[in-house]
């Protein structure tokens, strides 16, 4: 593992699909795993991508907090967005819908260079794919986000 200074740690309902979902989707294989001792539960997960990424996982666990699940189904959504910079975007959209992701933004061909879409996982998690097209200058940035975002009246 290359140590990564920020790795996203997700909470889930049911983390053994989850695994088999970043796994199918994303391409990740487990690093480690520890469950409960009965088995039930999946305590910490860590997955690593081809191009080093680190995603954490573990299993919903209310009675650590107040009775409260801390997953965005109970949360009622996420603000939060997990960025994977990928080599092939096309080929991992296509098999993170197969496996039962959501459209959240279509994937399109965007101003700043990359072709760039959203999708909300089986588990309420967004992400973002992207493969990286173009360097545009900063003017063609400029001009992109002039017609991306235009004024309003």
């Amino acid at each position: 593992m290359n140590n990564p200074s920020v790795i996203p740690h997700l909470t889930v309902d049911g983390a053994r699909a989850a695994i088999a979902f970043y796994e199918n989707a994303f391409g990740f294989k487990v690093t480690r795993l520890q469950e409960t001792p009965d088995k039930a539960k999946i305590v910490h997960c860590s997955m690593e991508n081809e191009r080093g990424g680190v995603v954490m996982l573990c299993d919903a666990f209310p009675e650590m907090h107040q009775g409260a699940k801390q997953t965005p189904e109970a949360l009622g959504g996420t603000p939060v967005t997990i960025h994977l910079d990928l080599s092939d975007v096309d080929a991992v959209w296509a098999r993170a819908l197969k496996a039962g992701a959501s459209v959240a933004m279509p994937l399109q061909d965007m101003f700043w260079g990359a072709r760039y879409g959203i999708v909300t996982d089986p588990f309420g998690h967004r992400w973002s794919l992207a493969t990286e097209k173009a360097t545009p200058t900063e003017e063609q940035l400029d001009e992109g986000a002039q017609k991306y975002f235009p004024k309003k009246p």
